[in-house]
């Protein structure tokens, strides 16, 4: 089964959406929104993971996402997107059910709360991470890195292990291709595999180099659509998104 995580930033400075749905009722109605275009998973950030954001503090990111969460997990599964062990918590407590770690770090929490947990790889972090990313081997480094914490995470107990190979975090527009040429090494290793590709800056380079024009994130549409049927018939999981309306409609036409 291919399926689909929407994305409810509740921050004031994601690079896509950034404000839009920082009121919590703003970003319930785009959940039910996106539960109504065709998502299965509704990922719900508090603190905006783009290249050199700011680090915001524990309890400003539960006051944003918890109402939100608590919401929406009544009607949909629902995942946050968080770095921070007490966020993680307490999310679970409000109805997330898996926790989309992009440190990596967080299996112990998510063992003993009941929770998936979504291992994701990324070279530094959101302050520095787009500074000087270096690999001798990325799909190699990856793959191994996500291995690793795949059997840390079962060692620990946790049944539904997911794992993200990070595009975009410390990684240049040639380890992103890289990686996503070869994502069915990732697909690999034997886990539930989750790619977020959608409106990324990477997809505006490449069209800037055809038309000499970066496109805004909101209109990379068809580059965010592109590395999603690539992934899915790959044998990739589910894909992240903001147009769930436009990758549900990509998934009935394309018989995956």
């Amino acid at each position: 089964m291919k399926l689909i995580m929407g994305v409810v930033n509740v921050t004031p400075d994601s690079f896509s959406d950034g404000g839009e749905y920082f009121d919590p009722r703003l970003a319930i109605a785009r959940g039910y929104e996106m539960i109504q275009d065709g998502c299965d998973i509704i990922d719900v950030g508090g603190e905006s993971t783009r290249p050199g954001a700011v680090e915001i503090d524990e309890e400003e990111e539960a006051r944003r996402v918890l109402p939100v969460i608590t919401e929406l997990s009544k009607v949909a599964r629902v995942s946050v997107d968080t770095a921070k062990e007490s966020v993680a918590r307490r999310a679970i407590a409000a109805g997330a059910s898996i926790v989309n770690d992009i440190s990596a770090s967080l299996a112990e929490v998510a063992a003993k709360e009941g929770a998936a947990w979504l291992a994701m790889h990324m070279q530094g972090n959101p302050r520095n991470m787009q500074n000087s990313p270096s690999y001798v081997d990325v799909v190699g480094e990856v793959c191994s890195f996500l291995e690793a914490r795949a059997r840390w995470a079962r060692e620990l107990g946790i049944e539904e292990v997911w794992l993200d190979p990070g595009i975009g975090f410390g990684k240049t527009m040639e380890h992103n291709l890289e990686l996503l040429a070869n994502i069915d090494r990732v697909v690999d290793l034997g886990y539930p595999v989750l790619v977020g590709t959608s409106r990324k800056g990477f997809l505006g380079r490449i069209v800037a180099r055809f038309e000499g024009e970066m496109p805004s994130p909101k209109d990379r549409l068809e580059g965010s659509l592109a590395t999603a049927a690539w992934c899915y018939a790959k044998g990739v999981t589910a894909m992240r998104v903001h147009d769930v309306a436009a990758v549900a409609q990509l998934l009935s036409l394309g018989g995956y």
